[in-house]
């Protein structure tokens, strides 16, 4: 290792947060400087390739030090993320319009995320068959062989469960333990948990005038949490950039080449659904055009950082004050996609992978039978999937274990695994935000107003 060219390196990327700062102090607004931060991380991480050979040293200490912005401000991020989703969802009940409406939003908001799963993993199948695609055309390095033995032994603890067992999972045993985030169905169980306190309100509000104070209360921690949400994501261009120079420094291009089918594959069916999402929108009488305008900071944050769960706070920030989405009801989607119905890691990739595998084991995959229970397992499994990296795995290790097919041959796609998991993250945060504009909309809690109304930027 050079200290002096790991030097020249974060020299350079200092240069590049000091062009971002200074957008900032320009006013330059929050949707160009993302884009900005996107087009300069993804140079800079080219350069670092073209400089220096696959693996150098150099490189990765460089991206060490880059680490302290890009993973620091996904670690904020985090930090965030449950206290956001439980204050999100019990606000949500303390901001209904109609207490009448919960089942209503609730039944709509659940049934568009699996719905759309349920279509997204149709879109997986069919295009898996228009590229032919099978795990037989994929070769297995030591890599890959590894990564299969990982994802044996998660699946052999999964199939300890029963059904009924999986279920009991997504219930908070202990709400303290799931606001750490300690288990992979917190998420969900802090909503649950959540909700539980939201029912309880609007029954105690019903008889005791007294309620209002609880309201208070709440309403007050809501705005505070809401404050560091703004505090952060001020940060947002800088994460970008650091996380996007890492991203492309550290990608193994020979591998994406050889699976260059898979990728493309994979990214025509993620774009499909993304044109599913503006027909739903279109069949609601929204203009498509003015919420792909308005959306693609988040999505392009989304791609990056590849969480939905660091992207919650710009789904629901972006839902209230530019999509016109009633508070209510962008608490409740945003959290809700967080762990249901993810429809790019949880419809597409499994459905994708079930259908490469099955001939490897003798099985037509393109059996009504087959597609029939595919489409219906993806679905169900949809239920409770991380909101983090790695819940596209999660989703992966149910399906094909449901489905009775080798859960080791998913770790074939494992060098171009990140690659894949920015363009799903992206897909599952617009299936998010779709789901809480059509909800508005039929409702009729969407502020259209908003929604139809030219962008105009404030600082986040």
């Amino acid at each position: 290792m050079n200290v002096w060219f790991v030097l020249l390196n974060i020299l350079v990327f200092l240069v590049l947060i000091g062009v971002l700062f200074h957008m900032q102090r320009k006013n330059v607004s929050f949707s160009k400087r993302v884009f900005a931060a996107l087009g300069l991380g993804i140079v800079f991480g080219l350069g670092l390739q073209w400089v220096y050979e696959a693996g150098d040293e150099n490189v990765s200490q460089s991206i060490e030090w880059f680490n302290i912005v890009g993973t620091g401000y996904i670690k904020l991020l985090q930090m965030i993320v449950m206290p956001l989703v439980f204050v999100s969802i019990l606000s949500a009940f303390t901001k209904l319009k109609r207490s009448s409406n919960l089942g209503k939003i609730s039944v709509l908001i659940i049934g568009l995320l699996v719905g759309t799963t349920a279509v997204a993993a149709a879109v997986g199948i069919a295009t898996t068959a228009a590229f032919d695609l099978e795990a037989i055309q994929i070769d297995q390095g030591n890599a890959e062989a590894a990564r299969g033995v990982q994802l044996e032994e998660r699946a052999a603890a999964l199939e300890g469960q029963s059904y009924p067992q999986k279920i009991l999972e997504l219930l908070p045993q202990n709400p303290f333990l799931d606001l750490t985030g300690e288990r992979a169905t917190s998420t969900i169980a802090v909503v649950i948990f959540a909700a539980f306190i939201g029912v309880a309100y609007l029954g105690v509000q019903r008889k005791e005038p007294d309620a209002d104070f609880f309201k208070k209360i709440v309403e007050s921690i809501y705005a505070v949490v809401m404050r560091i949400v703004t505090l952060v994501l001020r940060l947002t261009p800088f994460g970008v950039l650091a996380i996007m120079a890492k991203t492309v420094a550290l990608s193994d291009f020979d591998a994406i080449m050889k699976l260059g089918e898979f990728v493309g594959a994979s990214y025509i069916a993620l774009l499909i659904m993304f044109l599913i999402h503006l027909i739903l929108l279109t069949l609601t009488g929204l203009n498509p055009v003015t919420y792909v305008k308005k959306v693609l900071p988040v999505l392009a944050f989304a791609f990056t950082s590849r969480s939905s769960a660091g992207t919650l706070p710009l789904n629901i920030q972006t839902q209230k004050n530019k999509l016109g989405v009633s508070e209510g009801i962008a608490n409740f989607s945003g959290s809700f996609g967080l762990s249901i119905g993810q429809n790019g890691c949880a419809g597409v990739y499994p459905a994708m992978l079930a259908v490469m595998i099955a001939p490897t084991v003798g099985i037509d995959p393109f059996t009504p039978s087959f597609i029939f229970t595919l489409i219906v397992v993806v679905a169900i499994s949809s239920f409770g999937v991380a909101g983090v990296g790695g819940g596209a795995t999660f989703a992966a290790i149910l399906v094909l274990s449901a489905m009775d097919l080798p859960v080791a041959l998913a770790g074939l796609l494992i060098s171009i695994e990140p690659l894949i998991d920015m363009g799903r993250t992206a897909v599952n945060v617009s299936g998010a935000m779709t789901s809480g504009i059509i909800t508005s909309k039929v409702t009729g809690e969407l502020d259209t107003e908003t929604y139809n109304k030219e962008i105009i930027e404030a600082e986040a």
